[in-house]
């Protein structure tokens, strides 16, 4: 069998402007390590999967950037969407190439893809190891579809959640994988604090395992649009997936292009008859917004996270970003719960309660000829 990786890394990081931009987006970003979150990613996997094996599929602006990030991986192994259409669109665009790639030393069948983000902490990496390799092992044998489930600890809104029909054993080591009883988009407070009361919910980690044979054919079932076009993509790719091609290749882009805009989630978890969820043997989060930096950084005595040259008086429970190599100073006076991150050209200031609100400037500065900030 062979075992290889999929890392979706096209996402535009809209929620932390003004660091993220479309040129470096948040997965090229070291917000929580020392390396960017692409870096940790890899680095995370590789006991289990080798170099050559893991592929990043990411947008045409990012590709070059990406293949410069990451000379640990072969320039061919950074793959271009033609159009970003969202990630059932994606990954179907990733088993092509990879089923293309292996194509004349092993059948679909005896190919198994890990699908992983570019956008999540995860610790410690020998849960994490053991929790993939588990669950490698589990789809490599049976015609489904797999999920990591994480034990939740808060009342979370921003998360989908996962539902079995019993909550899992406590203990660590025992009853890793169960079926899927059903997936549930967001829920307001009140609905995730029932979920987490009960037991028997996980949140949805956005980690995915299969064979490339039962993706292929469980999107044909499900999601015909983009499921019926992965075998005509795997033939197109023949005899072009050992070429670092500049850009993304011309004869599936008019295909990708007629792509629903569909997430892998509605498009295929959520109706597949047979899919399962492995219990995370590692502590998980997903850093989405910059609040989600008090959960990864260190703390000063009152309670800020502070980064960059700055003169605070009287400041509570804040974070204070600045990222403009030293040419100014962020300067404040009595501030609690707010967050301020100044880049060399933008400052972006809200309380700490309206981070979601970020992507909103965003879309306005869009919208007002902005795109220079962008």
């Amino acid at each position: 069998m062979k075992r290889t990786a999929i890392i979706m890394a096209g996402g535009s990081g809209e929620r932390f402007w003004p660091i993220s931009r479309r040129n470096k987006p948040k997965q090229l970003l070291k917000l929580a390590s020392d390396k960017t979150m692409l870096e940790d990613s890899i680095e995370r996997i590789s006991p289990l999967i080798a170099p050559e094996d893991i592929f990043i599929i990411t947008g045409r602006q990012l590709l070059e950037q990406i293949r410069r990030t990451l000379p640990m991986l072969p320039p061919e192994n950074i793959v271009a969407e033609p159009y970003k259409r969202n990630t059932a669109p994606c990954l179907a665009l990733g088993a092509a190439f990879i089923m293309c790639r292996y194509a004349e030393k092993y059948s679909a069948e005896e190919i198994s893809i890990a699908v992983l983000t570019a956008d999540q902490i995860i610790y410690p990496n020998d849960g994490f190891i053991k929790t993939v390799k588990a669950t490698f092992e589990y789809v490599e044998k049976r015609p489904v579809l797999a999920t990591i489930g994480i034990t939740p600890w808060r009342v979370e809104t921003g998360y989908g959640y996962i539902e079995v029909a019993e909550p899992f054993d406590d203990k660590p080591d025992t009853e890793l994988i169960k079926p899927v009883i059903s997936f549930r988009e967001k829920p307001d407070a009140k609905t995730a604090e029932i979920f987490i009361n009960s037991g028997n919910f996980l949140w949805n980690s956005g980690m995915f395992f299969w064979r490339s044979d039962v993706f292929t054919e469980a999107m044909k079932n499900h999601f015909p649009e983009v499921g019926e076009q992965i075998d005509i993509m795997t033939d197109l790719y023949r005899n072009r997936t050992d070429i670092a091609y500049p850009d993304a290749y011309e004869k599936i882009a008019p295909i990708f292009e007629s792509f629903p805009n569909e997430s892998i989630d509605y498009a295929l978890m959520e109706k597949a008859e047979r899919v399962v969820v492995s219990k995370a043997l590692f502590k998980w989060d997903d850093v989405g917004s910059w609040d989600s930096l008090e959960r990864v950084k260190t703390k000063d005595n009152n309670g800020n996270i502070i980064e960059g040259p700055t003169s605070l008086i009287d400041c509570k429970n804040s974070i204070i970003i600045n990222n403009t190599d030293k040419k100014i100073v962020v300067a404040g006076a009595g501030l609690e719960d707010m967050v301020i991150v100044a880049s060399e050209d933008a400052i972006m200031i809200c309380p700490k309660n309206k981070v979601q609100d970020v992507k909103k400037c965003v879309s306005n500065l869009q919208k007002n000829n902005g795109d220079k900030w962008l």
